[in-house]
């Protein structure tokens, strides 16, 4: 999978290191993953929910951060939409347009 953009991460946890070790790990994984459906990264990641609309939430370093991204299968392509606690997340609205 090609994810869009590493520097998100790292912008996310040089300021929240605590969560740099977890982040690096999901990122790499998800590297090399070849994803073609949703079975494929329960696979990967047994947390992950599909909330709808593309929308994938990854739970990260024990479900301390929540991490939201848009899968593209085709393309092979994972778009980071957000990173964030466990408290920022649950003041989301509105996912399926984040």
């Amino acid at each position: 999978m090609r994810v869009i953009a590493h520097s998100t991460l790292v912008h996310y946890y040089q300021q929240h290191q605590e969560a740099k070790t977890a982040l690096e790990e999901w990122y790499k994984t998800t590297l090399r993953a070849e994803w073609k459906c949703f079975a494929d990264i329960k696979k990967s990641f047994n947390t992950v929910d599909a909330v709808g609309n593309q929308r994938y939430v990854f739970n990260i370093k024990g479900n301390d951060y929540r991490l939201i991204v848009v899968i593209l299968f085709t393309p092979q392509s994972v778009f980071i939409r957000f990173i964030g606690t466990h408290a920022e997340y649950d003041k989301i609205k509105n996912i399926e347009n984040i």
